[in-house]
Order: C-alpha cells, then structure tokens, then sequence
C-alpha cells in the first residue's frame, strides 16, 4: 500500500498546493470530518482536504435534510476539526440562509475563518456577486454546483443533475462563471460523469466530484458513508471501505489510495 505523507513529515497544504496538484494531474482526495478524533485519523492516513460539511445535520444529528444547521454549528465543529492541527486543508461550508448577501455571507465567513480556523468556505449555487465580494476580502471560496442539498425543497428530491443538454448547458456556464468570479475550487455533485469531464478539463481551478465521475480532479465523500455507519441510506455514488479493511485508518488509507490510482469511483459509482 502507498504511504502518502501525514501531519509528521509535510507542511500544512494551501489552496496553491491543491491548484498544483491539478496541474500535475495529481487526484485530490476528500472526506468529511466533524471532529477532532476523525479529522486525526483522516490527517495520519494522508487526506488532502477535510471538508467540514453541513451533511452534519443528517450523519451526526440525525435530521432530515441539511437546512437546520446553523452558523454556530458549523463554528463548533470546525474548531474541532482544527483542533487536532491537521496537514490537510480545512474548508467550512456556509449553511442555509447565511450568505443570502454578500455582507451576510462574509460576516458568517469571518466567524468560520476566525473562530473555526477555516481556510476556505463553501457555498451552494450559482452566487458569482457573493463571491466576488468575499474573495475581494481576502476569503477563498469553493463552488458548489449540480445537486444542491440545501434546496431540496425545490428538487423535491435527491437526484442526478445535468442530465438534458438545457441543464448541462447551464451547469457549464455557472461554473465557468463561479471561477471567473474568484472562487478557487468547485465541488460538483451527481451529474453525468461526461458534463464533469468537460468542467474540469475547461476549468483552471480544481474540480472535485461526489458522485461526479473518475474524471475531476480531485473526489469527496461524507465520511460516515464511506464507512457504512449512519442513520440513512448510502448513496450510489458512495463505496463501503470499512468492509474489507481491519480499522478506520485502514479504510481512509484505502480510500485515499483508490482515488489517488484513479480506481475509485468505477463505473458501479458513477452516472452515465
């Protein structure tokens, strides 16, 4: 099994180092944390980014949707995260409702940033004016486009985005327009793997994917998915890697290791 490098012997990741591996064509590998014990675990297996993500609500406080989780929440866990000083660089979502403006979302930025010990925030949809106005104050942002959690409300469900040339069309555009308006990553989840392809190759900024194909940059999964633990039901795009491995840090290995050698996800992972 490859060893790739922890805590112990590399510097703290930045977004240039990210952006670097892009260019080299170096796979980015993604999990969720919510604590310091599995942000610890996630950082000695060698995780590159810790996404300290509003799936909370539902993997850790059981609840239906992501849209109750608060600021404060997101606060919480990600001083968590923080505290066990991980290598891996550290992004904080911004939760439902708290960058309605570009004043509210920075000041919500500005809580994650200082009190959190976030390095980047993430929003959901297509907000080019938010982000500018974040990113002209010194705030990294990461996209996010395709399924949209914290509007579910309006999909009605959970499901494949882009499938119809209309939708993938825009799909395009927006993300061509989240980069142009500064944001340093995109985070592109459920659409067909072959509208993933053609973002990440016409994007200078890191894509990663969630049930987004084997062709982005870089892939994230929700951590308790990954294990199999849980009060819902794993999705399709998501991989069981506590069945065949002895502990928690052999599966995050296993997993960092998967999507590093492009063999996660497979065809059984990703939609057409």
């Amino acid at each position: 099994m490859t060893q790739y490098p922890s805590s112990e012997n590399k510097k703290n990741l930045s977004i240039i180092d990210l952006q670097a591996m892009k260019q080299k064509g170096e796979k980015i590998a993604c999990l969720t944390a919510y604590d310091a014990s599995f942000s610890a675990v996630l950082d000695q297996a060698g995780i590159d980014l810790i996404l300290v993500g509003d799936s909370l609500g539902m993997v850790i406080q059981g609840k239906d949707t992501t849209l109750p989780v608060t600021v404060d929440e997101i606060v919480y866990h990600t001083q968590c995260v923080t505290q066990s000083k991980p290598r891996a660089f550290i992004v904080a979502d911004l939760p439902f409702m708290s960058y309605y403006s570009p004043e509210k979302a920075a000041k919500n930025a500005t809580q994650l940033m200082q009190q959190g010990l976030a390095q980047m925030v993430k929003l959901e949809g297509t907000k080019p004016e938010v982000i500018a106005f974040l990113v002209a104050q010194g705030i990294p942002v990461c996209g996010h486009l395709g399924l949209l959690p914290q509007s579910i409300n309006q999909l009605g469900s959970y499901h494949v985005q882009g499938k119809e040339k209309s939708t993938a069309d825009k799909i395009m555009a927006d993300a061509l327009k989240l980069e142009q308006a500064g944001a340093s990553l995109l985070v592109l989840e459920c659409v067909p793997a072959i509208l993933a392809k053609k973002i990440a190759t016409q994007l200078r900024i890191p894509v990663i994917g969630i049930g987004a194909g084997i062709d982005c940059d870089g892939q994230v999964l929700v951590l308790y998915d990954m294990l199999d633990i849980g009060v819902s039901h794993r999705p399709k795009f998501s991989k069981n890697y506590l069945q065949n491995a002895s502990s928690v840090t052999e599966a995050v290995s296993n997993y960092i290791e998967e999507v590093k050698q492009q063999r996660f996800p497979s065809s059984e992972h990703t939609y057409q």
